[in-house]
């Protein structure tokens, strides 16, 4: 099973049913992904549970209760993987959304990673 895709369903899945927290398996990737949701602003916050090797994601709504991730979509899969080249970083919603792309240098947002001047593997958009 894909870790990713696991992380990106269960976080929807908890939106869905408008859970507080979601509660993840540790993974150094899937953290640096939750520390970009928090940086864009996605989700509250997160915190890894040493202990039980877990991350726990808050999640985030709007005044009006709408959940502030409306779509997590996994891009590059283990069967299919989608690599952009630094001219060709996916923009999502014109700019609303974010791509998540796997470079060299780490995990970055397209944004980022067009700034820098880097390509990557396209790991998932969240709008």
């Amino acid at each position: 099973m894909d870790p990713i895709s696991d992380m990106l369903t269960r976080i929807r899945n908890a939106v869905l049913v408008r859970h507080g927290e979601v509660m993840i398996p540790f993974s150094r990737i899937k953290f640096e992904i939750a520390k970009i949701m928090e940086t864009e602003r996605f989700i509250k916050g997160i915190e890894v549970l040493e202990k039980e090797r877990k991350i726990k994601i808050t999640l985030k709504y709007g005044a009006d209760g709408s959940p502030v991730v409306r779509n997590l979509k996994r891009v590059s899969k283990p069967g299919k993987r989608v690599y952009a080249g630094k001219t060709e970083l996916p923009k999502v919603l014109g700019g609303m959304g974010v791509a998540i792309v796997s470079t060299s240098q780490g995990l970055f947002t397209a944004e980022e990673a067009k700034k820098r001047g880097l390509g990557g593997e396209v790991l998932c958009e969240i709008y």
